[in-house]
């Protein structure tokens, strides 16, 4: 058998030993990325595949139309028990009343009104050529309030007596007119007491909303009138 030099054998070994470890370590520290799931899709009717467009909720709903302004049945309304009344004459005429110190006052129309917050008092004082009785105030008087009064409802009609003499006391409910900043519209209560005096007929009207509790100031006014 023929050898060979040693220095041959280990020439001829090397290279092939260092392929073999070229080609171990390339195949063992190599990664091969896994393929990418493919993007979720739909089928049409027609069965096409499109991407699934994303979808959103939305929690918007179409406005309400506005609902009309309600008469409010239940507003504050009532006059302080420390409230101070004082003497008022009406130009050109022979009878006192009081009212409220402090309140705004203003003139429409012949009649002369006080007024704070919800409540107000209108004082109309005009001749007259006979005494008012009840049935004449539950025809005329009625009538004409009907006709003025937004939902006009009337209560009772009757006689009273009161310090300055007796009266003819009606009672009824209305709407006030709408609120010039808010729009709202009270549901107020109406005292009109009708007094006669020498060719004079005086027709105190006291009004507040439906719940508040005004008895005492009401009493306190309507038992101020005097004649002169």
């Amino acid at each position: 058998m023929k050898t060979y030099p040693r220095m041959q054998v280990r020439t001829a070994i090397a290279p092939a030993a260092a392929l073999t470890l070229f080609l171990s370590g390339c195949s063992g520290g190599s990664q091969t990325a896994a393929p990418a799931a493919p993007a979720a899709s739909t089928t049409s009717s027609s069965g096409s595949t499109a991407p699934r467009a994303a979808t959103t909720s939305s929690s918007s709903t179409a406005p309400k139309a506005a609902n009309p302004v309600a008469t409010e049945s239940n507003p504050p309304g009532d006059i302080p028990d420390n409230q101070l009344f004082v003497g008022f004459t009406p130009p050109g005429t022979h009878v006192t009343v009081k009212t409220p110190e402090g309140w705004g006052r203003s003139t429409t129309s012949g009649d002369i009104v006080f007024t704070d917050k919800l409540n107000s008092i209108t004082i109309h004082v005009a001749p007259a050529g006979s005494a008012p009785s009840p049935a004449s105030v539950r025809t005329a008087d009625v009538a004409a309030l009907r006709s003025s009064v937004p939902k006009f409802s009337v209560g009772q009609v009757s006689t009273v007596q009161r310090a300055g003499g007796s009266a003819i006391l009606l009672t009824y409910q209305g709407d006030s007119a709408p609120n010039e900043v808010t729009g709202k519209v009270v549901r107020d209560a109406f005292e009109r007491y009708v007094y006669f005096h020498a060719g004079q007929r005086l027709d105190l009207t006291l009004s507040g909303p439906v719940n508040a509790d005004n008895v005492d100031p009401w009493k306190t006014v309507s038992e101020s009138v005097r004649w002169s």
